[in-house]
Parts: structure tokens; C-alpha cells; sequence
């Protein structure tokens, strides 16, 4: 029985060099790869990339974050360090659209294989670059990484109790996934400028600018009133009740009233609609003069009903709330199940499953896909370099033994 023919997809017809490293430039090319594109992974002959060997390990050897990471990826192994591999690696980019790196600014120089180089190779290249501070400025050479960023770009300094210690905002990498998002973005207007003009270009992505870009209003409002927000904890200056509660069974909701509408919606919830009155809380302003009593009679109710129960008598008054899910309460999740916003995978000789997040955004014509899980350490070196290039099985067998592949 013949497979069915999959639809093309929005990027079929490019092709993607990632030769980058663990999270940042290669998330966005598993993004171009899930929409269509055809993506190599570049890696080392000894070791691969670092996301290998980043997270929980399988079976296989390779991690749980490389499986759902290096999504629809070709690997293919080649020692920069090397003159032959060198020489390789641009005639690959002879051929491709998009090159995705994100080594400290001045690597690829090194190896001699930097923008300029490799723009006279192929005019009409596309390359992003991401790293630590950018490719400018006097912080440009120091190491870069997520957790760093979200120091650096401001986001840290706001997470954690009042005057406690900030921590990191939720995951550890959340920097790097927003960089490489940014940088996909990047990547597609410059397809757009590429199909007017023919020519490529280089962008420029920065962790700390890319989690600077997502802090509301902090820097206007030091700007204008020299305001420094601190730490609030799991609420906000702007609304109230606006954080998370704990519930009588020991687990948590966040609620969100940022009007005096959603207010009184809670307040019916609640079983207390004088509450929303104009001579209690029913205004904005009186909430946050008084956050501390609001919050507390609202942390009272909350402690005093089970999660279940609670969220069922927002959702029947249309009061803003939701769960707290750890990973388990995901996995048994309607919604999650309903929009298949988990897939699962076969991988290894013994049939172990994997599951990971499926693909987002969702096109209502082509939707994205995933196709495979990442791929073994030079599962396609030969495919590609035989198709692309014309290598022989004698020049493989040779430049196998040099170990530049």
C-alpha cells in the first residue's frame, strides 16, 4: 500500500543550513522545517550539537529536547576546523536559501565562513545570526545565554516575591525560544525582500533584545516618571485581583480582573455581588488602593472551594480564570487533546514513544507537520552529499577517514 501524497507546504522549495547550536537559531529552523522546508543540520563528526546531550537522555542516546527539537532535520556531519570541510560547507551554501548560526560573534570568521564570504558565494543568502549581546556593541564578544539574557534585558529582575531573590521566569531557556521566534520572523520578511530583489541579507538577533522587546511598559514609564517596577510576587501593579490562588485541595488558579466589568463577573462568582459595587471595589482604582484587602477576600474564597469547583463557578458567571497545570494536569487536559496540541512518535527498534508539542500556528490550507523526530548524529551525511554535491562513495570513504565528515 502506497503512503498518501502529503500537500506542499508554504516553504517547500528551500533549503535551511542550520549549523548552529542547541536552542536559539535552531529553533528557528525547525520552524522553517515544519512549514515546508528542507533543513540540514550541520554538526561536528564527534559529538554533534550540545542539544544532544541536553535534558533528559532516551534509549537512542540522543535526549528528549533533541528528539522534539530538531524536528524534520537532516543531519549532516562536517569539521569546520578542517580546509576540506570548509570547502564543503560552502559549496552547500552555494545551494541555500537560509544559513541559521548562533556561535559567538566572530566564529564563523575564524573558520572562514562569515557573512561576507559567504554572501559573495551566494548573493541571495539568507543568514541569521543570534547570539548573547549581537554583533555590535561593546558586550558583543561575551558569552550569551537565555538565563542571561533574562537578567540583562530586565525580565529576571521581576520575577520572585517582593524583595526576595529574582528568579528565572519560568524555563530557563524561555530567551532562547523567543530569540529564535524573532529571528523567524526576520527570516520570512527577508524571503519577502528576496522575492522582489534577488538578494539576501544578514539579521541581526540578540537574547537580551529579544527579551527587552517583551516588557510592556518599563521603559516608557521610567522614561517619563522614573518609575522602577520591583518584584510584586504573582500579582501586578495594574489590575486587581490579578495573580495566582491557592485553592482548598491544595492547588492553584490564576485570576485576571483588569476592568471593572471582569470584577463584578468574579464577584457573582463569588457568591458576593455587593462586592462590585461602587461602595466597596466596583472601581479600578479603589481595588488598588486597596489590593491587600481585595486580594485577601479573594484568597479566602479561593482556599475555601476545591480547584474543580472553583474554576466551574468562574466559567458559569464568565469570570477570568484558569488552572495552574503542571505537566500531568496538561497531559489530562481537554483542550490540550481537543487541538492535538500533543503528538506522539515511535522511535528506536523497541518502539518507545515519544510525545512533544505539536505544531503552532495553526494555517487553516497548509498547516505545518512534523514528519520525523531529530535525527542520529550524520544520519543523512551521505544522502546529502551525494545528492547535492555529486560526492563519490570513494570521496566519502576518504574524507570519512580524515574524519572531516
Amino acid at each position: 500500500m502506497t503512503e498518501p501524497t502529503k500537500a506542499p507546504l508554504p516553504l517547500s522549495g528551500i533549503r535551511v543550513i542550520d549549523v548552529a547550536t542547541v536552542i536559539a537559531a535552531p529553533y528557528c529552523a525547525a520552524l522553517l522545517g515544519e512549514f515546508g522546508a528542507e533543513v540540514l543540520k550541520v554538526e561536528h563528526p564527534i559529538g554533534g550539537d550540545a542539544c544532544r546531550r541536553f535534558g533528559t537522555p532516551t534509549s537512542r542516546g540522543d535526549t528528549l529536547t533533541w528528539l522534539s527539537e530538531a524536528r524534520n532535520k537532516k543531519s549532516v556531519t562536517i569539521d569546520l576546523h578542517r580546509r576540506e570541510g570548509v570547502q564543503l560547507f560552502k559549496r552547500l551554501v552555494e545551494q541555500t536559501d537560509i544559513l541559521c548560526e548562533n556561535f559567538r560573534p566572530g566564529t564563523l570568521e575564524k573558520w572562514g565562513v562569515g557573512w561576507e564570504v559567504l554572501r559573495a558565494i551566494n548573493p541571495g543568502l539568507i543568514m541569521l545570526r543570534v547570539s548573547g549581546y549581537g554583533q555590535s556593541g561593546p558586550y558583543r564578544d561575551r558569552p550569551g545565554f537565555a538565563r542571561i539574557a533574562h537578567a540583562v534585558g530586565g525580565l529576571a529582575y521581576l520575577a520572585g516575591m517582593p524583595k526576595g531573590t529574582p528568579v528565572t521566569p519560568g524555563s530557563t531557556t524561555l530567551g532562547d525560544y523567543m530569540s529564535g521566534l524573532y529571528g523567524c520572523i526576520g527570516v520570512l520578511l527577508a524571503l519577502r525582500h528576496k522575492q522582489k530583489t534577488g538578494r539576501g541579507q544578514c539579521i541581526d538577533t540578540a537574547l537580551y533584545e529579544s527579551v527587552f522587546r517583551c516588557t510592556d511598559e518599563l521603559a516608557p514609564a521610567y522614561a517619563m516618571y522614573g518609575t522602577v517596577r520591583e518584584r510584586h510576587g504573582p500579582h501586578i501593579e495594574s489590575g486587581c485581583p490579578y495573580g495566582h490562588f491557592p485553592t482548598k485541595d491544595g492547588k492553584w488558579v490564576a485570576i485576571a480582573c483588569t476592568t471593572d466589568k471582569m470584577f463584578a463577573r468574579l464577584a457573582n462568582a463569588m457568591g458576593r455581588p455587593e462586592l462590585a459595587s461602587s461602595s466597596l471595589y466596583g472601581e479600578q482604582k479603589t481595588r488598588l488602593d486597596n489590593r491587600s484587602d481585595v486580594n485577601e477576600i479573594v484568597r479566602d474564597w479561593c482556599g475555601s472551594l476545591d480547584r474543580d469547583a472553583l474554576l466551574a463557578r468562574c466559567n458559569a458567571h464568565d469570570a477570568p480564570a484558569g488552572p495552574l497545570n503542571n505537566i500531568a494536569d496538561i497531559f489530562g487536559n481537554r483542550q490540550f487533546h481537543a487541538r492535538r496540541n500533543l503528538v506522539a512518535f515511535d522511535i528506536g527498534e523497541q518502539g518507545e514513544t515519544v510525545i512533544v508539542p505539536n505544531v503552532i500556528p495553526r494555517l487553516s490550507e497548509t498547516p505545518g507537520r512534523i514528519d520525523s523526530l531529530g535525527p542520529a548524529l550524520g544520519e543523512h551525511t551521505d544522502e546529502v552529499l551525494r545528492e547535492m554535491l555529486g560526492v563519490t562513495d570513494q570521496e566519502l570513504a576518504s574524507l570519512r577517514d580524515k574524519r572531516v565528515i
